[in-house]
């Protein structure tokens, strides 16, 4: 662009100041930069006024983009270095005392006519890129994400385990009825052991049948009723998600934890299938060196039942750490990890019509807790570190 252009520009642009600037001293190729007035008559005012208004001008028409609309706005109106602050500093701060009021005047509505070019340059900037094709087949621009959260990542490596020996994945909601997540699994109504559930039970439910009420699932077995009754047998999948219990927040306890529960239903299945299964699936997880050992136990949908033990991965199975004892298994070599069991025939009644006639399926089922795991693997002493959100513990895992 040439000074017979900036000319043209100033005089078009800025007839509210009432005034036609002279041609600009600076040349278009040169970076507008304020000059410090030694005459502060009306008509050297005018010019060091259209000057600036002419570069500000060029420049608002070279903007195109997000990126040079920034960079224009924080020339012209930055308030610790911007030009318009510069301008407030050199010519009015700097104007003798007689020339003040006209100094004033002037700065002021230039600060106007600046502003008013950089709101143009904006509306022109954002015109200018809606009107880009977008080319469609292009790969989308994928957005950088964090690491994994330690306990979604210890349960994706259990969920991969499971995965490879053929399981499917099931979720279901965690707001239950009492049906799905006690009747169904052989607890009935007043059965003792749905006390040590410490179950969250959902507000002004009592006009509902008791079977119909709503409350937060203390486990993800009610995912195993609800895939019966929508696939026939045989069926192998894994279950992962949140599950809540009152228990206050402690050390090794949280009102909101996460669980792991597996199920397999076919003919002739197995306890040594159970068996079989777990074992390899802890020597995945833990190594190939980690031997598993099962105490019988109870639960009220398998029977029989029992708790899964294995060699503590941390000492070896010794109990001791060097010189000092295994805090993890409590000395004693051995780490409870798990509860499992066949399935009890009286949860294949609820959906016997499906095809689960347990004359002639048998299933087992297991269930694992993924924040204790989590514990263990990591060798964190304290529960409440992974859910308080200190990016300073949870980035050690990244």
């Amino acid at each position: 662009m040439n000074s017979r252009s900036l000319v043209a520009i100033a005089t078009r642009n800025d007839k509210a100041l009432g005034v036609a600037y002279a041609v600009p001293t600076q040349t278009p190729d040169m970076a507008y930069t304020v000059p410090k007035l030694t005459d502060y008559s009306s008509a050297a005012l005018d010019r060091v006024a259209g000057e600036c208004i002419a570069a500000c001008a060029v420049e608002s028409g070279e903007v195109r983009t997000d990126t040079d609309l920034k960079s224009f706005r924080d020339r012209w109106l930055a308030r610790k270095n911007g030009i318009l602050t510069q301008i407030n500093d050199l010519w009015l701060k700097g104007a003798p005392k007689e020339a003040k009021r006209e100094a004033g005047i002037r700065v002021n509505e230039l600060k106007a006519r600046v502003t008013e070019l950089v709101e143009k340059a904006h509306v022109a900037a954002e015109d200018s890129q809606a009107g880009e094709s977008v080319d469609v087949s292009l790969p989308g621009i994928r957005r950088p994400i964090g690491a994994e959260h330690p306990v979604i990542k210890t349960m994706h490596e259990i969920v991969g385990v499971f995965q490879k020996l053929g399981y499917s994945v099931a979720e279901g909601p965690v707001v239950e009825t009492d049906y799905y997540n006690f009747e169904a699994l052989n607890f009935p109504p007043n059965h003792p052991a749905r006390d040590t559930q410490d179950t969250l039970f959902i507000a002004a439910q009592q006009s509902k049948q008791q079977r119909e009420r709503l409350l937060l699932r203390t486990h993800t077995s009610p995912v195993q009723i609800r895939t019966m009754e929508k696939m026939r047998p045989p069926i192998r999948i894994v279950i992962p998600g949140t599950v809540h219990r009152n228990d206050p927040p402690d050390a090794s306890h949280s009102p909101m934890f996460h669980q792991i529960e597996g199920l397999a239903v076919d003919t002739n299945i197995t306890f040594g299938d159970l068996k079989g299964t777990l074992d390899h699936a802890m020597k995945a997880l833990f190594g190939s060196s980690v031997k598993t050992h099962f105490r019988p136990s109870f639960f009220p949908f398998t029977e029989p039942s029992a708790e899964l033990y294995v060699t503590c991965f941390i000492c070896g199975g010794s109990g001791k750490r060097g010189a000092d004892p295994c805090r993890p298994c409590k000395q004693t070599g051995w780490i409870e990890v798990l509860g499992c069991g066949m399935v009890d025939p009286n949860v294949f009644e609820f959906v016997k019509d499906n095809g689960y006639d347990p004359k002639r399926v048998s299933g087992f089922a297991f269930g694992m807790g993924v924040d204790r795991l989590a514990l263990l693997k990591y060798g964190v002493d304290d529960l409440q570190y992974f859910f308080q959100g200190d990016v300073r513990f949870l980035e050690q895992f990244a």
